[in-house]
């Protein structure tokens, strides 16, 4: 007999965060705990996330993680992810957890999941995601089913060139990347050391600072360049903007629209809809649920 009630996981380099959700997208309970970055010990946090969402519920109910990374074709492990979470790749979660089966997704394809099925994307079909973070990260929907690819890489659209020139290569090896041009990653770096987060530059741009007026409409005027080049080649019918940097609202969206007027092809008039997620930094553990109540 089908659950009607399921865990999401979301594993996070600086939070890990759980939701215990209905099956029509209602968070009956949410818990957030701080990831220990500690060797391994980040794992024993996702242990007892799920024993908090565990102690109002009778029997094994499904569970689906999140985290970042590839996941393997089974679903049941992250198969790449080198340089962070410590003993993430390869990890049987459903051993550790005691549970007979853990369904694991990508993390920006699992805020997808969430947003297309729960979300601002709701009824859309053709749908892509961007999060916009520390990285960017994103995902495909293609007749209202998650896109992973052959090699579970679609979506990472932070990884594609806006200039192949760039001495800056990206964490993929790739020059020029989006994820270079727009990602919290690099905002040092582009803004000789000025500014420490895209917070504090979009803050600066809200009041009227010259250079930081220049250095984010640079930014947002190449971020819609990467989306009009994901709108050329996948013709989706809505692109759903998440992560933290969303949170810029107006001073993000605003700008993007300008930009968008002026680089979209619009053949016979039709613009892409450009939107916010609805979901937040719960996205990646909704989406997991989703996964798990898909595939039980």
């Amino acid at each position: 007999m089908e659950s009607d009630k399921v865990i999401g996981i979301d594993v996070g380099g600086t939070n890990i965060k759980g939701v215990l959700i209905s099956r029509n997208g209602e968070v009956l309970e949410s818990v957030v705990r701080e990831t220990d970055k500690k060797g391994s010990a980040w794992k024993d946090t996702v242990y007892e996330v799920l024993a908090h969402l565990q102690i109002n519920v009778k029997g094994e109910i499904p569970c689906g993680l999140s985290a970042p990374g590839i996941s393997n074709k089974a679903h049941d492990a992250i198969a790449y992810m080198p340089g962070r979470l410590e003993g993430l790749e390869g990890f049987n979660w459903a051993d550790f957890l005691g549970m007979k089966s853990v369904k694991v997704l990508n993390d920006a394809h699992a805020a997808l999941l969430a947003e297309g099925t729960f979300g601002t994307g709701k009824g859309v079909s053709n749908l892509v995601m961007l999060t916009l973070g520390t990285g960017i990260g994103g995902g495909i929907m293609i007749n209202g089913a998650i896109y992973e690819g052959f090699h579970g890489l679609a979506g990472h659209f932070g990884h594609f060139s806006l200039d192949a020139e760039s001495n800056e290569l990206g964490i993929t090896n790739i020059p020029g990347t989006l994820e270079d041009a727009f990602g919290e990653s690099s905002i040092v770096r582009r803004s000789h050391g000025r500014f420490q987060s895209v917070c504090e530059l979009v803050d600066a741009y809200v009041k009227g600072d010259h250079f930081a007026t220049y250095l984010w409409l640079k930014s947002v005027r190449k971020l819609s360049i990467g989306i009009c080049s994901i709108c050329n080649v996948l013709s989706p019918e809505m692109i759903v903007i998440g992560g933290g940097i969303s949170n810029a609202n107006d001073a993000l969206f605003d700008p993007l629209k300008s930009f968008m007027d002026l680089y979209e092809w619009r053949p016979g008039g039709i613009e892409t809809k450009i939107e916010k997620a609805q979901f937040s930094e719960f996205a990646g553990a909704i989406g997991a649920a989703t996964f798990a109540f898909q595939n039980q």
